[in-house]
């Protein structure tokens, strides 16, 4: 089965018959006239066009003037199939990795031209599919927090299909809750959690989708999320989480408790099963801002300490995926890609049981949304509802690996 990927360009069903002319051979002519009418003109002629469908990836090209020889395109800085002419436009049928994002650029006569970064390939698993039950979705709920005085903040109770009221459910804490929620958009999340859970590949949970508050008209995220104390876990533990378990039934054991979290929402999960590990034991960050951003000197503690704080201080019980790209930001509060690796490294040097996709990809949700379903799957593979706790332990394929080292690569 085929399912269309659709993302940033907002293709319509026609992408998807592209590569279906693509891969029947079809003649220049009609060829040329379905690409003009599914692709805008603009995106053609800066080199930015493409359209996906499962692990198929279409790129169409329309240069400016007259090129010498056929232009050469590359996928992930590796030489792609040969294109062909059709009309005015060069065009060709790629087969990638699914569940990981890629990055595409092209060479015209020599020169570098065009192209684009975190082009989703999606998993089948990310999409609606026939006769698995779905979850429900309550509406917005609004919280008035205590412990950020007034602070407001909207959160969604999503209940897995098979979720009894009574039967206690494990958990996972989604941050930046906003863009999970509604299941025609990006993120593919609502999908996910039906299709693993039907698969029994992840327990039946509660999902407890979480936004940054607003107090007194100020945006709190980064001083929730980027702060490291343990503030924001009081809030998750002590009012949402509270308030969640009054209509719901969700364990308490650690070990049935996960938390996610996307940029500073990563380094906000991090924190929390950090902070708490009574609380959260399963962690998976996603372009985690491990850097500078809440750091006051001799006042308060930032992101950037926890590689060392993860090999200084006592070994938590937590299991970690993280996630990253080699393109990831650069500027006055540090080195995304840099930190993350350094996360890598130690939690490998103190034998924590964690994984480190790291990839080609820049400071964007796609490339840990596009690999949801392996990260969830391994975050929670082996659980056993009948426990109450396990003593995480690196894989062996983890242990057999080197630590992560860096070699230029664009100088």
């Amino acid at each position: 089965m085929r399912f269309l990927l659709i993302f940033l360009l907002c293709f319509t069903a026609p992408a998807a018959d592209l590569i279906r002319l693509a891969q029947s051979k079809t003649g220049a002519s009609e060829m040329a006239a379905a690409i003009s009418s599914t692709l805008k003109e603009a995106d053609l002629t800066n080199g930015t066009a493409f359209a996906t469908e499962g692990g198929s990836l279409f790129f169409a090209l329309k240069p400016a003037g007259t090129v010498k020889s056929t232009p050469k395109l590359l996928i992930n800085e590796k030489p792609g199939p040969a294109m062909t002419k059709a009309g005015n436009y060069f065009y060709a049928l790629a087969t990638v990795e699914t569940g990981r994002s890629h990055n595409f650029t092209y060479e015209i006569d020599g020169k570098p031209f065009g192209g684009k970064t975190d082009v989703p390939a999606w998993p089948a698993d990310a999409y609606q599919q026939s006769g698995i039950p779905q979850g429900q979705l309550t509406g917005k709920l609004v919280h008035t927090s205590t412990i950020y005085p007034g602070m407001q903040s909207n959160y969604w109770v999503y209940t897995a299909a098979g979720y009894r009221a009574g039967t206690p459910a494990a958990l996972m804490v989604w941050q930046d809750g906003e863009v999970n929620v509604d299941r025609a958009a990006q993120s593919h999340t609502l999908n996910v959690i039906d299709n693993l859970t039907a698969k029994k590949q992840i327990p039946v949970m509660v999902h407890v989708f979480i936004s940054p508050g607003l107090m007194n008209g100020q945006a709190m995220r980064s001083i929730e999320y980027d702060t490291v104390d343990d503030t924001y876990p009081k809030f998750l533990r002590d009012e949402i989480l509270a308030e969640v378990g009054k209509q719901y039934s969700v364990r308490p054991d650690a070990y049935s408790r996960g938390i996610i979290g996307e940029s500073s929402g990563a380094i906000c999960a991090f924190n929390a099963a950090w902070q708490q590990p009574d609380q959260f034991s399963r962690v998976i960050s996603r372009i985690g801002s491990f850097t500078s951003i809440q750091w006051k000197p001799n006042q308060l503690d930032g992101g950037q300490s926890y590689p060392n704080k993860i090999r200084k201080e006592p070994k938590r019980n937590i299991r970690v995926w993280l996630q990253d790209g080699s393109e990831d930001l650069e500027n006055e509060h540090g080195s995304w890609p840099l930190q993350n690796i350094q996360m890598a490294n130690s939690l490998k040097r103190q034998n924590y049981d964690f994984h480190f996709s790291f990839g080609n990809g820049t400071h964007t949700r796609i490339g840990g949304q596009v690999e949801a379903p392996a990260e969830l799957i391994w975050l929670w593979r082996g659980y056993d509802p009948s426990k109450t706790e396990q003593t995480y332990e690196m894989e062996p394929e983890e242990q057999a690996k080197p630590l992560w080292r860096i070699r230029s690569f664009n100088r």
